[in-house]
């Protein structure tokens, strides 16, 4: 590589976390930026010059880390953040959720809630999220001007939806949306979201199969979440509800499975055929009392295993470091062993394994020459992050989201010292906060 070459960005004066196959750690790291992907990652000697860089960002002794990839969300749902708390999963939905969002879902409500989203998710170190909701296309445009990466699909629902009052066009306003935004731009990837299978009915399931196949895009679909939609679907069908969507030929890469709590080995074996991936949820799995996902079968048989949040209605908040430190404690008092989802592992799961699982693993997830750069900066020069002793620990089990410092997407930087460049956060706010007393009244 030539000595005199001028890059676009250096980030450096960190512990690089590479987070690759063999979980790679430079100390005294540095990376070097170039047309938005990462080009050169090494150890700099002490005394040794930096590299020509038209942006140079000092991460002050603290982590260099890829950028975090939360593999699920109904982003416009922090509009209702707290709102209807402490209820069960159905009730939840039928008399909270599903009328507050027919009154106070609009296109405009829609983009500046999911601008509050991006905010909050940049702030707390995500860089890519993988969303399903309604009016997406303001979704889109809100992400586009935040600078995120993300994966949206459509809402798709057989009940009057809010921008879809007519059921029997929901699939052909998913492809509508897919068609408006697929390739549009590099960052946003287009696709549909099956709300469920007992929401979704047969023909429903295999018309947004075929579009999202013909259209080489991810396919979403919420899974098992409760024993309840079990044993409905057992009942109606004679099928669990993966086995449900394995007759239909709905299990296949490019598909999504969201939750999967109520499954046995023959679902998992199932899965593991299709090649699908996984995202589980856990603090809204927890609050709904939903139950918990079998992780560790999951990595057992090969399947790609994301993070995700779920929406603010059901968490309350977007935080993925949270998300890693609850999923990985969760699963070891279930399983009365501390030695499982070490936090190694569960870093991965919240970057490389939750790119792969929404199919961006060539892309992002770790810090390797020729990824798009995806990164972030985390402060560790704080009393809760002192003394480090493993880097991988402190961020599982010590760091929180607001130790992030910068936030770098696609080699561009989106947070520096803590304040996003791309949203105006306050007006924001204001907006969010003025809604939330009409919505209250």
């Amino acid at each position: 590589m030539p000595e005199d070459k001028t890059y676009d960005m250096v980030v450096h004066n960190g512990t690089v976390l590479t987070v690759n196959r063999t979980f790679e750690v430079l100390e005294k790291g540095l990376v070097c930026i170039a047309d938005g992907r990462l080009e050169r990652l090494e150890a700099k000697a002490s005394r040794e010059a930096l590299p020509k860089a038209r942006q140079v960002i000092d991460a002050q002794g603290g982590i260099i880390m890829p950028g975090l990839v939360n593999t699920h969300t109904h982003a416009p749902m922090s509009l209702f953040r707290g709102l209807a708390d402490d209820l069960p999963l159905m009730t939840w939905l039928n008399d909270y959720i599903f009328k507050v969002e027919s009154r106070w879902l609009n296109p405009e409500t829609v983009y500046t809630a999911t601008l509050l989203s991006c905010a909050e998710m940049l702030l707390s170190g995500t860089t890519t999220f993988c969303d399903g909701y309604f009016f997406e296309d303001s979704v889109a445009q809100a992400v586009e001007a935040s600078g995120m990466r993300a994966i949206l699909g459509q809402g798709i629902i057989d009940f009057p939806a809010p921008g879809v009052p007519e059921p029997d066009k929901n699939v052909a306003e998913a492809l509508q949306f897919i068609q408006k935004w697929q390739g549009k731009t590099s960052l946003i990837g287009a696709g549909l979201f099956c709300h469920s299978p007992y929401t979704c009915s047969e023909e429903t399931l295999r018309k947004a199969r075929r579009v999202a196949d013909e259209t080489d895009t991810l396919f979403q679909i919420h899974v098992a979440e409760t024993q309840d939609e079990v044993r409905d679907m057992e009942a109606k069908h004679g099928l669990s509800p993966v086995q449900y969507l394995d007759k239909l030929s709905m299990l296949k890469p490019r598909t999504l499975l969201v939750h999967a709590i109520w499954v046995h080995e023959a679902d998992i074996a199932s899965m593991a055929r299709g090649d699908v991936g996984i995202s589980v949820t856990t603090e809204s799995e927890m609050k709904l009392a939903s139950g918990v996902p079998p992780v560790p079968a999951f990595l057992k048989k090969g399947l790609a295993v994301g993070i995700g949040t779920d929406g603010c209605a059901s968490n309350n908040n977007l935080d993925m470091f949270q998300e890693m430190d609850f999923l990985s404690k969760l699963h070891k008092v279930k399983h009365l062993d501390p030695t499982v989802l070490p936090a190694q592992e569960v870093l991965h799961l919240a970057t490389r394994g939750g790119a792969e699982a929404i199919g961006l693993g060539d892309q992002i997830g770790s810090l390797e020459a020729g990824k798009r750069a995806d990164l972030i900066v985390v402060q560790t020069h704080k009393p809760h992050l002192t003394p480090l002793y493993d880097p991988a620990s402190h961020l599982v089990y010590a760091a929180s989201g607001s130790d992030v410092q910068d936030v770098i997407i696609d080699g561009q930087l989106v947070v520096q010292d803590r304040t996003v460049l791309t949203i105006r956060v306050e007006e924001v706010m204001t907006a969010i906060e003025a809604l939330a007393r009409k919505i209250a009244s």
